[in-house]
C-alpha cells in the first residue's frame, strides 16, 4: 500500500524525471490537507457502526425489494453479510482518506470484485449507492464537527466510480 507521496515519487521515478510544478503542488496539497484527513478518519472510526447502520437503512428504505423475499439481503445471514461488507468499503474508504491515495482500493478492494459479485448474482447498484449514502453521512458528520467534508470525496468517489457499470 502507498500513500500519495510514495505514489508520486514511484511515478516519477519510474520516468526518470525530478518534480516539477504539478508535483510539487500535489505534495503540498497532500501536507496542507493531511491534519484534516486524519480528523475525517478518527470522526469515521468512532461512528463507523453508527454510519453503516444508518446507511443500511436507509438504503433498504430506498431499495425495499432488497430485504424483501428473493431480494439480495433477504434472510439474517445476507442482511448481515450486506452490513459486513458496506463495512468493509467504510473501513477501506478511511484507509485511502489517511493516505491520500486510492491504490489501497484498487489492492485490497476492487481487484476483482465486480466478477465476484457478478458471480455470486449481487447487484452492484445496490452497493454503490450504499456507498454513496455512507459517504453523505460521514461528510454531514465532518461538517458538524468543523471539518473540511471535500477530504474524503477522492476516496468514495473512487470506489463508486469503479464499481458503478460502465458502458462498453
Amino acid at each position: 500500500m502507498r500513500d500519495a507521496v510514495t505514489s508520486l515519487i514511484k511515478n516519477y521515478d519510474v520516468t526518470g524525471r525530478y518534480f516539477d510544478r504539478n508535483a510539487l503542488d500535489r505534495l503540498k496539497s497532500y501536507f496542507e490537507t493531511g491534519a484534516a484527513r486524519v480528523q475525517a478518519t478518527a470522526v469515521i472510526n468512532a461512528n463507523a457502526a453508527e454510519i453503516v447502520k444508518a446507511a443500511g437503512l436507509r438504503l433498504f428504505d430506498e431499495l425495499p425489494e432488497l430485504i424483501r423475499p428473493g431480494g439480495n439481503a433477504y434472510t439474517t445471514r445476507r442482511y448481515a453479510a450486506c452490513l459486513r461488507d458496506m463495512d468493509y468499503y467504510l473501513r477501506y474508504a478511511s484507509y485511502a482518506v489517511v493516505a491520500g491515495d486510492t491504490d489501497v482500493l484498487d489492492e485490497r478492494v476492487l481487484e476483482g470484485l465486480r466478477e465476484t459479485y457478478n458471480s455470486l448474482g449481487v447487484p452492484i447498484g445496490p452497493t454503490v449507492r450504499g456507498i454513496q449514502i455512507m459517504k453523505d453521512i460521514v461528510q454531514a458528520q465532518l461538517m458538524e464537527a468543523g471539518i473540511a467534508a471535500n477530504v474524503v470525496d477522492q476516496a468514495f468517489d473512487y470506489l463508486i466510480r469503479e464499481l458503478s457499470e460502465k458502458n462498453l
